[in-house]
């Protein structure tokens, strides 16, 4: 890198828009959506998709929802060619879909584009050439004179080949971009798509499509959003135009860009799934769909089987999604810090199916897009009580007393500290199981009954202390009280209940009971034990037994 100062690079210049408006406003309604997946993203991908591969990614964008899909640049290639033709006289699209194509200002380029499109229902010719000073310079030598001649003659060559298309009951809609608009002079830039909108000469009922794209991604997005509002209040045909976006992510800012656009004025967004693209990619329509229906505005777009979509983009695209990426990755409602974990699970015990979603660090219910919520806590050393307790009682069904999630996340978490790994939920049942559950040292509960007369009970119990056996007799105010008085004769440590708790473990036939009691030894030790059986009276005896087990170990 550079030293300070730096010469080398240089700020990106503001819009002088002093009354600018998107500042002040809030979404409301969704875009028009536009997949670009098959086209921009297909051609980024370092192994491009096969036909087949193509067609089902198209079947998957036409389930989600999308009316608009960019199905390649069928001038280009022979393969691009033939999927455009394979999808018409197959007629895999339907009626409400529109398919797009993108194509270079060339009349030879363009009349094979047409013959492409032939047959096809409804469909938008997108049209483009670049403008930056950049391109005009290094690339075409060009002056702005010229720029601007190669886009209305291109326009032109388009209307006029459309004609037979039309004639043959094709609906035909113009898209134009001026390639690197973002780094285009504003008024070049509205200059050239005044120029194309004269020579298309749109209508209200069917407007042309301004693409105003942020090809690399130079400035913050709030210099984009000034771009488009400014485009959008100089165009002066703003009522027969659609202003469409299509950002990049060459910065990491492509969805901020977009939704500030949105706010700004446009009314398209193109993008691709996961944000798939050239270099950092394009835009992540997931996210922005999303970022809309977690503020009340339903995105017009199905993302309820995110899962399903993702295992489809993998497979096609040959790329991952990334476990943090908003809403599809692995780990995006996954929390490993304790703080958090606990924070999740006191919002989320609380949180009514019958009033807005607030639970903490998870902006949007997973099920509305088809997660799980067993993923949502996962262990490793920084993790909490709350998030081994909420393990357990919602991966298998352990509802602990709140005194207890102390006790077994310190427990869980010395484990998690000495391995070094994550804790997979089997590994936490195990670790519970062995610690409370399946303890027979020193003490085991080899018989026990209990007699009540005169609400006096009276336990008889048979146990094995150390391998000695002993028969105990004990009365008490109930099973619990006349166990406790009973083990009094025994050399195991004198204790008292502090506290019980119970709840059943299943449903039906197989239900079984489970207790936890803490107990307090002469010493001042606190412990507690966990007890199951199918007898709620055996359970709550056997969670003294696990009790004093671990007491004894220590």
């Amino acid at each position: 890198m550079q030293s300070a100062p730096i010469s080398k690079y240089r700020p990106f210049p503001p819009v002088n828009l002093p009354n600018r408006q998107w500042p002040g406003r809030t979404h409301t309604h969704a875009p028009i959506w536009c997949s670009v997946d098959l086209r921009d993203g297909n051609q980024a991908l370092a192994q491009p998709m096969s036909v087949d591969e193509k067609l089902e990614y198209f079947e998957m964008l036409v389930r989600i929802g999308f009316k608009e899909i960019e199905v390649g640049f069928p001038s280009a290639s022979q393969i691009e060619f033939d999927f455009c033709r394979r999808l018409i006289e197959e007629k895999r699209i339907p009626d409400d879909v529109a398919i797009q194509i993108l194509c270079q200002c060339r009349e030879e380029l363009i009349t094979r584009s047409m013959e492409a499109l032939k047959g096809a229902r409804n469909a938008i010719f997108h049209l483009y050439n670049s403008t930056s000073p950049a391109q005009r310079k290094h690339v075409f030598n060009a002056t702005r004179a010229d720029i601007v001649k190669i886009a209305v003659q291109g326009t032109r060559w388009v209307k006029q080949h459309a004609a037979p298309l039309v004639a043959a009951g094709t609906t035909l809609r113009f898209e134009y971009s001026p390639e690197s608009f973002t780094s285009t002079e504003l008024e070049f830039a509205l200059e050239i798509c005044e120029a194309v909108t004269d020579a298309w000469q749109p209508t209200r009922e069917n407007k042309i499509i301004l693409n105003l794209p942020a090809t690399v991604e130079y400035a913050t997005p709030n210099i984009h959003a000034d771009q488009i509002e400014w485009m959008s209040n100089h165009l002066t045909r703003r009522d027969c135009t659609l202003i469409s976006l299509h950002t990049h992510n060459d910065r990491g800012t492509g969805v901020a860009a977009t939704e500030l656009a949105m706010l700004a004025g446009a009314d398209r967004v193109e993008g691709t799934l996961f944000g798939n693209g050239e270099r950092t990619g394009n835009l992540d329509i997931v996210t922005v769909a999303l970022n809309l229906y977690t503020h009340g505005i339903h995105p017009n777009l199905d993302f309820s089987n995110i899962n399903e979509i993702r295992e489809v983009y993998e497979r096609t695209t040959r790329l991952e999604v990334p476990a943090r990426q908003p809403y599809a990755g692995e780990l995006t409602f996954t929390a490993f810090s304790g703080s958090h974990q606990d924070a999740i699970k006191k919002s989320w015990s609380s949180q009514k199916a019958d009033e807005p979603w607030d639970v903490l660090y998870i902006p949007i219910d997973p099920a509305d897009i088809g997660r799980s919520y067993k993923a949502i806590i996962r262990i490793n050393a920084q993790s909490g009580k709350g998030g081994v307790a909420y393990i357990l009682e919602n991966e298998f069904g352990f509802s602990l007393p709140k005194l207890m999630h102390k006790e077994i996340g310190r427990i869980i978490n010395d484990v998690a500290d000495a391995k070094g790994t994550e804790l997979q939920p089997a590994d936490i049942l195990e670790i519970f199981r062995h610690e409370y559950l399946d303890r027979d040292t020193p003490l085991v509960l080899e018989h026990f009954k209990t007699t009540e007369r005169d609400s006096a009970v009276t336990c008889e119990a048979s146990v094995t202390i150390n391998g000695a056996r002993h028969q105990l007799v004990g009365g008490g105010n109930g099973p619990i009280d006349a166990f406790t008085r009973a083990l009094a004769a025994t050399p195991l440590p004198k204790f008292e209940v502090l506290s019980y708790a119970e709840h059943s473990l299943g449903k039906g036939s197989e239900a079984r009971a489970v207790s936890y009691i803490q107990i307090k030894t002469e010493r001042g030790q606190t412990f507690f034990g966990a007890g199951i059986d199918t007898n709620i009276e055996l359970a709550s005896i056997k969670a003294i037994v696990s009790a004093l087990n671990r007491a004894t170990k220590t």
